[in-house]
């Protein structure tokens, strides 16, 4: 099975945690849409293995950890059965028939305006059946499978090796471990780099021969970056390309208006970002092309040209079909991401009945960004989850902390040989005995406190959507963790209806009062900048200064060059976008910052 090299629609759907896109890929891929899924938990994905190998009649042998390699394995064996499945899916696809709520019926329909939906149009108006089967084929020849992409979260990349094994070196790391798995499967697709430049990853990366160019200068397997500014895609491309590794995609994420962990930057704005990267994208790619044909000479390699082949993507609270279509066309995008949204879309993602609820439910004050990750990075969470009631629950009876079963976030070195992981108990028993002994103020004491004991398991938690959903287990505390455009999707939504929706020939919005993508990304960048000026004045740590006034300037940056922007967008928002700027470069301008020790 090949993936299209391109998108057959104008829109994907990223990596949500661990388990919430874990098996998107057999709801989407056949519809010609390409979506993303996490090989951070290995056991979560042998589970979910087992239960779709039992679900399609597949056989199943189970891998245990007493395997050696069994990560990668574990990894292998699950993205071949998705290969192998939406294949035999995709077959049965084209050979449908053009009737009423049929597979091929159903791809036509959603597909965005363009060729194939105009050819579409034309035969179920035709009246001759010999040139209404013309174009039936011709429909049949043109329809594609979207591509099964793979993410992994560079940071987090623990030394576990195999308990029966005394292994060392870069290879059993969790990281390289998961490559490894994609590498060795069938899947023609993309592997997502995000959270951070890893140079023991990305070494690595050239030592798979479905990474670089075959005989033919084809490449099986491509790398997409998953960005939060230009100098980012820069500096990662380059070093990927010297050694023979080519960026297929940039995948521009806006820091904050994304669900999941949030990696703030310097205050650069989504719009800028990409102006930036349609400004100077072929200075990239020429930057890039140099690095490369010298690397490919140096493996005596076929030298293709990939240039016309680099896609810019964006993704990061876009909620209408406008937004969609200005960020399309202003930017010159291949495509925008569509993530949270579909946490409400049951038939495309894995996220349990009560937690459905819980989103439906969900006030603009119950998706909050937290300090929940154990990773030490902001992290959108949800106030009615399972996992934050557990938590508290726990804090209350005085045993706070988890317990730590997988282990892909054990980094800690403070008080143990052995790295632990922040969100354990015996971490946070550690920590609350070594505050006690400080001679801190009282609110700080108390900020402090907050702070270690607001980290959870999100190894477990986040796992719990998909085993809750396929009934794999029967209970269990699952977090979740959808971005701030959560709050103006109100209902349960079936697929076509949300593909609709993103193309605009519907709208699923029960408040139309919602900001522009552009002022909301604004406002967040606003409020984390404020919240760390509080946690400065209380003595606890942050950016400096310094830093801050940098942050400052760049919003004020934003602000003027949204402002020069506004006449670009639709009419009936313009007034709106500007007041609504005004307001905020106000508000900015009254912040004062206070002088850290580091800055006298």
């Amino acid at each position: 099975m090949q993936a299209a090299s391109y998108f057959p629609h104008s829109f994907y759907i990223p990596v949500m945690g661990t388990s919430f896109t874990i098996d998107t890929p057999l709801a989407v891929a056949k519809y010609g849409i390409s979506s993303e899924i996490s090989l951070v938990d290995d056991a979560l994905i042998e589970q979910i293995r087992k239960f779709w190998c039992e679900k399609l009649g597949e056989p199943y042998l189970a891998i245990t950890k007493q395997e050696t390699d069994y990560r990668a394995k574990r990894i292998t064996a699950y993205l071949n059965l998705l290969e192998n499945t939406i294949s035999k899916q995709f077959a049965k696809l084209k050979a449908s028939l053009f009737e009423p709520n049929s597979e091929i019926t159903r791809y036509c329909e959603m597909s965005p305006s363009g060729s194939l939906k105009e050819i579409y149009q034309k035969m179920l108006q035709e009246q001759d059946v010999s040139r209404k089967s013309e174009l039936q084929s011709k429909l049949r020849d043109s329809v594609t499978i979207g591509s099964t992409d793979v993410n992994i979260m560079t940071k987090l990349d623990g030394q576990n090796y195999p308990e029966n094994e005394n292994n060392s070196g870069y290879k059993f790391s969790d990281a390289a471990a998961a490559l490894r798995g994609f590498a060795n499967s069938n899947l023609r697709s993309s592997l997502v780099l995000s959270a951070g430049f890893n140079p023991n990853l990305y070494g690595y990366l050239a030592s798979f021969p479905d990474f670089l160019p075959d005989q033919n200068g084809e490449v099986k397997k491509k790398i997409c970056l998953k960005v939060s500014d230009y100098r980012s895609a820069e500096i990662q491309g380059k070093y990927l390309a010297k050694r023979g590794i080519w960026i297929s995609e940039f995948r521009v994420e806006s820091p904050l208006n994304c669900g999941g962990h949030a990696f703030i930057n310097d205050g650069h704005l989504l719009g800028p970002i990409l102006e930036e990267f349609k400004n100077r994208k072929n200075e990239l790619i020429n930057t890039m092309s140099a690095l490369y044909r010298k690397a490919m000479q140096n493996l005596q390699k076929v030298c293709r040209d990939f240039s016309e082949q680099v896609l810019v993507t964006a993704q990061g609270g876009i909620g209408t079909s406008e937004e969609h279509n200005f960020l399309l066309k202003r930017y010159n995008l291949a495509a925008t991401g569509w993530g949270t949204p579909f946490l409400l879309v049951p038939e495309v993602t894995s996220v349990d009945k009560a937690q459905l609820q819980n989103l439906v439910n969900a006030k603009e004050e119950d998706v909050f960004l937290s300090a929940s990750s154990p990773l030490g990075v902001p992290f959108w969470n949800l106030r009615t989850s399972a996992s934050e009631k557990a938590r508290l629950e726990k804090i209350q009876k005085g045993m706070p902390g988890s317990c730590c079963l997988k282990g892909y976030a054990k980094f800690n070195q403070e008080f143990t040989k052995q790295p632990i992981c922040k969100a354990s108990r015996q971490y946070q028993q550690f920590k609350l005995q070594e505050l006690e002994k400080s001679e801190l103020p009282k609110e700080q004491l108390d900020a402090i406190k907050e702070d270690i004991l607001s980290k959870s398991c999100i190894c477990e938690d986040l796992a719990a959507g998909a085993l809750l959903k396929h009934d794999i287990l029967a209970k269990a505390d699952g977090a979740i963790c959808p971005g701030p455009n959560l709050v103006w999707f109100k209902r349960l939504m079936s697929f076509k209806e949300m593909v609709d929706h993103i193309y605009g020939r519907c709208s699923v919005f029960c408040n139309h009062d919602r900001p522009h993508v552009f002022i909301a990304e604004l406002k967040l960048q606003m409020n984390y900048l404020f919240d760390e000026v509080k946690r400065s004045a209380l003595g606890l740590p942050t950016r400096s200064t310094q830093k801050f006034q940098e942050v400052k300037k760049n919003l004020q940056d934003g602000i003027t060059y949204y402002q020069g922007l506004a006449k670009e967008l639709v009419k009936e928002q313009q007034e709106k976008f500007l007041t609504s700027l005004e307001n905020l470069r106000k508000e900015l301008e009254s912040l004062q910052f206070f002088k850290k020790e580091e800055d006298l």
